[in-house]
């Protein structure tokens, strides 16, 4: 008997490649149909309907596990699985859309690891005139205190904005960069620490730039990270940083040692 249609003809019919139908075969989705007195297997129409319905169905994200069981199930059984099915590709839906939209804030520099208002204000400080590695610097040290202090994250923000409107502090600040290409025994290192702590210490809010995260810690270890992080400082923005947290120790401050607990 030659009705039907080769393997070849029934998966361009069904628009799968032969390679697909077999793998249906193996799975147990569809019966091999009997060869015929030339030896080939022909395809009839019920043989094709059964492709075009597993083909179907795999192609609306039901898995292949399923298929054989829901094409044997009675309508109200079909249509339950039909739901759940569409439940699970909502889901991987709404998850690829967030993924993409995390791409779209990647691409928008940070926004994928900061708040906008974190953002804002980075923008603010090069419109300030601030360099570019110290804008950087910045930028990495607040993904940490928002990783490792999220808590504190926002009133830091808010003593952050304080701190910017501060035209002293943005030249301390400044002075601070330039500094750290000088000699480690540099006099204006000593003068420059000096005159910055004084600053924050005669001003409450912008002190708190400098208390306000590690006071919520349990420890000195997450201040540190969030502190020291980044590239080695040189050897004269490490005297600076020093001089200026004694200081504010002599002055009371609880600044966190690094090897502290």
């Amino acid at each position: 008997m030659r009705n039907g249609v080769t393997i070849g003809q029934a998966a361009a019919f069904v628009g799968v490649t032969v390679k697909t139908v077999r793998h249906y075969h193996k799975l147990g989705l569809a019966e091999e149909p009997e060869r015929d007195s030339s030896g080939y297997r022909r395809y009839g129409s019920a043989d094709l309907l059964r492709l075009v319905q597993i083909r179907t169905l795999a192609a609306a994200g039901v898995p292949l596990a399923e298929v054989g069981p829901l094409l044997d199930a009675d309508a109200a059984l079909f249509a339950t699985a039909l739901a759940d099915v569409e439940r699970q590709l909502t889901e991987r839906i709404e998850e690829l859309i967030a993924r993409r939209n995390t791409l779209h804030r990647l691409a928008d520099g940070d926004r994928a690891l900061l708040p906008d208002r974190a953002v804002t204000l980075l923008k603010r400080m090069l419109s300030l005139g601030f360099p570019a590695d110290e804008v950087a610097a910045t930028r990495e040290g607040w993904v940490l205190a928002k990783a490792l202090v999220p808590e504190g994250f926002d009133d830091y923000l808010t003593h952050f904005e304080h701190a910017l409107q501060d035209t002293q502090l943005v030249a301390f600040t400044k002075r601070a960069a330039e500094a750290a290409a000088w000699e480690p025994d540099d006099p204006r290192i000593a003068e420059l620490a000096t005159a910055a702590a004084d600053h924050y210490l005669a001003d409450p809010v912008l002190l708190k730039t400098v208390t306000g995260l590690q006071a919520r810690t349990e420890s000195a270890t997450r201040y540190t990270l969030i502190a020291q992080h980044g590239e080695e400082p040189t050897p004269a923005a490490a005297r600076l940083a020093a001089l200026f947290e004694t200081r504010l120790r002599a002055a009371g401050i609880h600044i966190p040692r690094p090897d502290s607990h």
